[in-house]
């Protein structure tokens, strides 16, 4: 239940109207990543289905902080982001041509 409810609030904040709340939500999971990489990788398409729309974030400040924590997560899921690498590459790879120095850095 306690699970169910953390994930639910996850999908909450990534999906708000506000940009700032979108960003705890990316926050959120990267600290869930560090504490609870086997809740992350067991709910990993679905949690996914969310982040990959930070990445694509329409404000600037959300697709760097996504993009960021990425690099981050990658190291910490390995393998467990194999269900979700082909659109996660689609999402980067969007990014590439970016002229905002953060998102082209990040």
């Amino acid at each position: 239940v306690e699970e169910t409810e953390l994930l639910q609030k996850l999908y909450d904040l990534l999906t708000a109207k506000e940009f700032q709340t979108r960003m705890e939500g990316v926050a959120l999971l990267l600290d869930l990543c560090k504490r609870s990489p086997r809740l992350i990788s067991n709910n990993i398409v679905q949690i996914f289905d969310y982040f990959v729309l930070r990445i694509c974030d329409y404000n600037k400040k959300v697709k760097q902080q996504a993009l960021e924590a990425l690099a981050l997560m990658i190291t910490m899921l390995r393998g467990g982001l194999n269900p979700v690498l082909i659109r996660l590459v689609e999402a980067v790879t969007n990014n590439l041509n970016s002229k905002h120095v953060g998102i082209y850095a990040a």
